[in-house]
């Protein structure tokens, strides 16, 4: 975590700067922590679940529950 946060504050530091070269190494750097932390990369975990990551909420089983939020007026 302390590698991670410590590259995205590179990040930060390099664009005010106006570094690209120094933003696009600090860019790498967060990535590496966030395929070390499993954040990134190739699934780790083996439930069996299915995979609803990056589908409309209305596409998946969550939709009910969705949809009851917005009639509360939840973003």
């Amino acid at each position: 975590m302390n590698q991670l946060m410590t590259a995205r504050r590179n990040v930060g530091a390099a664009k005010k700067a106006g570094d690209t070269q120094a933003e696009r190494s600090a860019r790498a750097a967060v990535d590496a922590s966030k395929r070390a932390l499993g954040e990134r990369g190739p699934v780790w975990w083996t439930d069996g679940a299915p995979d609803f990551n990056r589908r409309m909420v209305a596409n998946t089983p969550y939709a009910e529950w969705h949809a009851a939020l917005v009639a509360k007026g939840a973003p």
